[in-house]
């Protein structure tokens, strides 16, 4: 670790202790007033003392202008929002003026809405008689009732009886639900049979997404 401290401020304070003492006991030092070094530290501590409280004053001067321009700049910008609010909003300003202008364009053009990249995450409630609830909700926000972005609801295939079924060709759709959950009603001819459960997303254009995991429960008699 240095004994010359780094902080401006800190070696301001030391250097001024140093010199001082030094060219106080230059003699007990084993020193004179014409020794080299002597005379070199003084007249480089004579340009210190005046380069440092230049820049201390510098500083402090860049602070206060910098305030002053971000002030000028915050209430710019409010005058410029309130004036391109007008802007937006008048019938005389087109797409080509907004665009001259640099302000936002409209998107006229509807954005198309793909298929589905996620999958539902199915739970089975079998505590109805004859009874199944399906709760669903994305596999990315699981705990959010909310569908995905251009999703139209859920479509839910059942197979029953037997094992899991390996693809959609071995189920039958029952529907497609807007708002979890959906209620699957049975027979009592098919209680104590196992229920298998698929699900994948449907976009607004009726494109499918990927197939959910099965979920099989018995349903209750």
């Amino acid at each position: 670790m240095s004994y010359i401290p780094d902080p401006d401020d800190q070696f301001d304070t030391w250097q001024t202790q140093y010199a001082t003492y030094l060219n106080a006991n230059l003699v007990a030092l084993g020193l004179t007033g014409l020794d080299v070094d002597v005379v070199a530290l003084n007249a480089q501590r004579t340009d210190w003392q005046t380069k440092y409280p230049a820049h201390v004053a510098a500083q402090a001067a860049a602070q206060t202008a910098r305030q002053a321009k971000d002030a000028s700049r915050a209430a710019y910008e409010v005058i410029v929002r309130r004036l391109t609010g007008r802007l937006q909003s008048s019938a005389s300003v087109d797409d080509s003026e907004r665009a001259a202008l640099g302000i936002t364009v409209p998107d006229r053009i509807p954005t198309p809405v793909g298929a589905p990249t996620t999958r539902p995450v199915l739970q089975a409630d079998t505590s109805q008689r004859l009874r199944i609830t399906i709760n669903f909700a994305d596999e990315g926000t699981p705990t959010n009732r909310a569908k995905p972005a251009g999703v139209n609801g859920c479509e839910i295939w059942v197979k029953l009886g037997g094992p899991p079924p390996t693809d959609l060709s071995e189920c039958h759709y029952l529907a497609t639900d807007t708002r979890t959950p959906y209620v699957a009603v049975f027979d009592g001819s098919e209680a104590n049979q196992t229920a298998h459960f698929i699900g994948r997303w449907m976009s607004t254009r009726n494109e499918p997404g990927p197939l959910s995991e099965t979920v099989s429960a018995t349903v209750p008699g």
